[in-house]
């Protein structure tokens, strides 16, 4: 049993002396990191008292008793120091660190030199004085300040995930605290001297959990956690059998077995830790992408609040420009000379074109920002497109193409719940975008009602320059015009399609577009639901 005590203890050292090495191998300008080494330092100097407690020869030689006491109360009161240093820095006066600090060194002064505390040993038994009772007092008042001031931090995290991290770190010290309390300082107090040994191994936890904490990768993850506690578990079982072998076969044995089972373990827990870095490079990957994100979805919007100031803008001296042009050209500011008369013509219908493009754009900025508006009403749809061709008389006749326009005679009634001004800009846009891509031929519109789907159905049918089968599902998106159109119409945005397929949804309808290929002209197709009497 002695034998078995001395070997778990001596392994408890090389492992606390491996881990307070792998911190400090991280540099030592962090007060953490030294702190820890302290920490972990003190526990080393317990273990190695118990053991000259439980050998003979060490015994006579070493002071187990005061340096068992002395280590204890260090450890308890570095802990209390590093609860302010880890994981962030208390801002704390130092006052009553100093404070603390002045019962330390008077406890360890009657340690060292007197017998208030720690009497004559006997063997593996000592006295205990009455000041023990202020020694005992005094290492539990540093676990619970330190305990309390990482409470604090976990009242102070910002974050689940530095919650998360400061609750483990409360988890093992507080476990190990209370376990080794009982048979190092409460038991010797009754006169039970037989479990003392257990108290470094309960450091032991306290040390492990410290380190997980200080560790780079988030070690707090549970899969991380099992995996390396059931690979120490497994490497130290097979470490202490070592010990207790019958015969140079059976070490040599044991011996292969725990050394692929350490090497293994090894790569185990290496494969978890690079899964987990993994993740966490994702995880930044995908914050860092949602903060782009929001960037671009905020700078999207400032985008459409300029395009809506800046077009908004534009429309006061372009209406202005397109006034005078009509009453230059209509002789109200008397007779222009020919050449004149075909340089305003050519104005007018540069700011026709150009008013037109800042309505659209000023209309995308609208309905980007939510800020489009409907005022919605009774209509007859039938008498709005009849207005719309009639305004666009002027187009037609110049476009040197057939137009008719018929509607369902057995329908007397075509009103729609619908914005009269938004909807006339549609049908304006369907009608002149024919027109536009219509350089001979005809242009057919009708109006009918689809009993069967119960709506109204405007076709407008063209023999222009039809819409190419891979063009047909982009059509209404922003700048997407078909190659063909381009060479057509050079003038046109993209944007009007757009804006009346934006505007149509608004109004619960549908607009699309038909076409047999290049060439063989298109159908533009709106669909609107009738009114219905309350």
């Amino acid at each position: 049993m002695i034998n078995l005590i001395q070997c778990v203890l001596a392994i408890v050292i090389v492992f606390e002396v491996i881990l307070s090495m792998v911190i400090f191998s991280r540099g030592i300008k962090s007060s953490a990191n030294i702190i820890f080494g302290l920490f972990t330092f003190s526990s080393v100097i317990w273990s190695i008292a118990i053991i000259a407690f439980y050998t003979e020869g060490f015994r006579q030689i070493i002071n187990w008793v005061v340096l068992t006491h002395s280590s204890a109360l260090l450890i308890s009161f570095l802990f209390l120091i590093f609860t302010t240093q880890f994981p962030k820095k208390l801002i704390i006066s130092k006052t009553p660190i100093i404070v603390s600090f002045i019962p330390f060194v008077i406890i360890i002064f009657y340690i060292l030199f007197t017998n208030l505390i720690i009497g004559e040993t006997n063997g593996y038994t000592y006295e205990i004085h009455r000041g023990y009772i202020a020694y005992a007092l005094l290492m539990i008042f540093y676990f619970s300040a330190g305990f309390i001031f990482l409470l604090l931090q976990y009242k102070r995290a910002r974050s689940q995930l530095e919650k998360k991290q400061v609750a483990f770190i409360i988890t093992g010290p507080i476990i190990a605290a209370s376990l080794a309390i009982i048979p190092d300082l409460i038991f010797p107090y009754f006169g039970i001297f037989d479990y003392t040994w257990l108290g470094p191994m309960f450091s032991l936890i306290m040390v492990v959990s410290l380190f997980i904490a200080m560790s780079k990768y988030h070690l707090f993850n549970i899969k991380v956690i099992l995996t390396e506690i059931i690979s120490v578990v497994i490497v130290v079982t097979l470490l202490i059998e070592l010990f207790f072998v019958q015969s140079n076969i059976e070490l040599i044995l044991k011996a292969i077995v725990l050394i692929l089972v350490a090497f293994f373990s090894f790569l185990l827990i290496k494969g978890v830790n690079n899964e987990i870095s993994q993740r966490e490079q994702i995880q930044s990957l995908a914050t860092d992408l949602e903060k782009t994100n929001s960037r671009l979805v905020e700078l999207d919007r400032q985008k459409s609040e300029f395009v809506s100031f800046a077009t908004h803008q534009l429309r006061g001296p372009l209406t202005a420009m397109k006034g005078y042009a009509s009453l230059l050209l209509e002789g109200d500011m008397g007779e222009l000379p020919k050449a004149a008369r075909q340089g305003v013509e050519r104005i007018y219908d540069s700011t026709n074109t150009l008013v037109a493009i800042v309505n659209d754009y000023l209309n995308i900025s609208r309905i980007e920002l939510g800020a489009m508006k409907y005022a919605f009403q009774t209509v007859d749809l039938r008498s709005l497109v009849e207005d719309v061709v009639a305004e666009l008389k002027p187009n037609i006749d110049k476009a040197g193409v057939k137009f008719t326009f018929t509607a369902q005679g057995n329908v007397a009634d075509y009103r729609v719940t619908a914005d009269r001004d938004k909807l006339k800009q549609v049908f304006a846009n369907v009608i002149d975008n024919s027109l536009k891509y219509t350089p001979k031929g005809s242009i057919d519109a009708t109006l009918t009602r689809d009993r069967t789907k119960n709506l109204f159905v405007f076709k407008i049918k063209d023999t222009g320059v039809g819409i190419a089968p891979e063009t047909l599902p982009h059509l209404f998106q922003k700048f997407s015009r078909a190659e063909n159109a381009s060479k057509t119409n050079i003038r046109g945005t993209g944007l009007g399609l757009y804006v009346a397929k934006q505007m149509i949804s608004a109004h619960h309808g549908t607009i699309r577009a038909e076409s047999e290929g290049e060439g063989k002209g298109s159908t533009f197709i709106v669909e609107l639901e009738p009114f219905e009497k309350g």
